[in-house]
């Protein structure tokens, strides 16, 4: 009787796309690609991204939640961060609302799209979508005071003009922010962490889910490692593809903010696949914990690396919201809280999310 040669794992796609995305990064740094180059660095990107939400799943299983959605979505909020510092650092006065631009968009993107789309899919399955009303008004309202302390504010204040911070109120928005990510990051993983566990419907739409084997310590850290190179190459070809990006979105006559729309939505694939796959197994408060912590994450983080940048970085710094996108902000909010208030959703509540986010897309191409 013979027997099967067990596949070495390093010899996976999930081990080997993530690789050869890192060497697409590497390859394409610096350079202007011709036209097959950028479709080849797209292609590793798309890849790049299957493969986060895999290791994600992963070293989700092993560490348990609310940690497992934390991990990813500091991640990637950190290189994000990254990105935009890089970005700006090369675009000169053209980039000067970037940061803006692209925190507002993964801000709507995650409170509208990530959590519509993760409400529909656990309502499509299971008629209602269960979540833990405490643990995600909470996280909803660290979101709207981070959003109006930051990108609100600047349009109103008289120190500097336009929607600009002095370097005072820039500092105090740096560690107000920081203050209050940190304040959410203790009540989700410790004091209140059972607010941010999935509810028990007793309906698991995939029972061997929860009752698998957890990871090896050994298999997690690999998987962790591979997350962080996959997400390094996810946002490094996001820059790398960025020019083509910018010289599309000059020649089709759109605005400069809808490169930072594109970013976003690139950098984000991977968190909103991730709450896809666990809103299909009744696990809506895990879709929940990625969304509104890559929420937090994107403004608690990157309003300080960008107020530290800041001080080599030249030109203006418009982080202030224009009337348009404070009213979607502010419907953004309360939509959401009533969302979350019964602690049960339907497919309307999704759809009006996605309707909302429509309208921040759509408005974006044509303001």
């Amino acid at each position: 009787m013979g027997t099967t040669k067990r596949r070495s794992p390093l010899t996976d796609w999930t081990v080997l796309v993530p690789v050869l995305a890192l060497v697409a990064l590497v390859f394409s740094w610096g350079r202007e690609l011709p036209g097959f180059a950028v479709v080849l660095v797209a292609l590793c990107l798309a890849g790049a991204v299957l493969a986060a939400v895999h290791h994600a799943e992963v070293v989700a299983h092993r560490v348990g939640e609310p940690f497992g959605s934390l991990i990813l979505a500091v991640a990637v909020t950190v290189i994000e961060v990254a990105l935009i510092v890089t970005l700006m650092a090369d675009g000169g006065d053209k980039s000067a609302s970037l940061a803006r631009d692209t925190v507002f968009a993964a801000v709507m993107i995650t409170c509208n799209g990530i959590v519509g789309v993760s409400l529909l899919v656990g309502a499509l399955r299971n008629r209602t979508a269960v979540f833990n009303p405490e643990g995600s008004g909470a996280a909803l309202a660290t979101v709207a005071t981070l959003a109006t302390l930051s990108l609100v504010l600047p349009t109103f204040t008289t120190s500097k003009p336009g929607p600009e911070f002095s370097t005072g109120q820039l500092t105090f928005a740096a560690v107000a922010s920081l203050a209050l990510y940190g304040l959410f990051i203790a009540v989700q993983t410790v004091r209140h962490r059972d607010y941010f566990l999935p509810v028990d419907t007793g309906r698991d739409a995939d029972p061997q889910a929860d009752h698998a084997t957890p990871p090896t310590a050994r298999a997690a850290l690999l998987s962790l490692g591979l997350l962080l190179v996959a997400l390094v190459a996810v946002v490094g070809d996001a820059k790398a593809v960025s020019p083509t990006i910018e010289t599309a979105v000059a020649k089709a006559g759109l605005p400069q903010a809808v490169v930072g729309v594109i970013i976003a939505l690139l950098v984000l694939l991977p968190e909103t696949l991730a709450a896809v796959r666990a809103a299909r197994r009744d696990r809506v408060q895990t879709s929940l914990n990625l969304a509104y912590g890559s929420a937090i994450a994107s403004i608690g983080l990157t309003i300080p690396a960008i107020a530290l940048a800041s001080v080599w970085l030249s030109g203006p710094l418009l982080l202030g919201l224009g009337p348009v996108h404070m009213v979607l902000l502010a419907l953004t909010v309360v939509v959401s809280t009533l969302t979350l208030a019964p602690g049960r959703a339907t497919l309307l509540q999704g759809g009006v999310h996605i309707v909302v986010l429509a309208a921040y897309l759509f408005l974006a191409v044509s303001p």
